[in-house]
């Protein structure tokens, strides 16, 4: 039997995530989501159990509420950046998830590179 699109997800998720656990080093994770209509990203301290920033397509001071494209994507990798270095970090480890690495994810990864976030 097949496996369904979202159990492959599920299992891509998990093989990336236990990899880069991994190698983590205690550095923070810059987890991604991206759903239909919006883009997120969350920096975590794991060892904590705490969110140290994040930032969303759905927040209005970004001027992209209502927009998932790559551009939106780029903007809230720039707004992560400028958040993590207010919060102190700029050593993270990414955590795409179970998306693949291209178009918005890509984008956003990139822009936060930009930013000064190193992974």
């Amino acid at each position: 039997m097949a496996n369904s699109k979202r159990q492959l997800f599920l299992k891509r998720r998990m093989r990336v995530r236990n990899k880069l656990r991994r190698t983590a080093d205690g550095r923070p994770r810059l987890s991604i989501h991206r759903s239909g209509k919006n883009m997120s990203a969350q920096i975590i301290d794991d060892l904590n159990g705490v969110t140290l920033a994040s930032a969303s397509t759905l927040e209005k001071d970004l001027g992209v509420v209502g927009v998932n494209n790559v551009e939106a994507s780029a903007k809230v990798g720039v707004a992560i950046a400028e958040r993590a270095k207010k919060a102190g970090v700029e050593v993270v480890y990414f955590d795409r998830g179970g998306f693949l690495f291209h178009g918005k994810v890509k984008a956003l990864a990139e822009a936060a590179r930009e930013g000064g976030l190193k992974f």
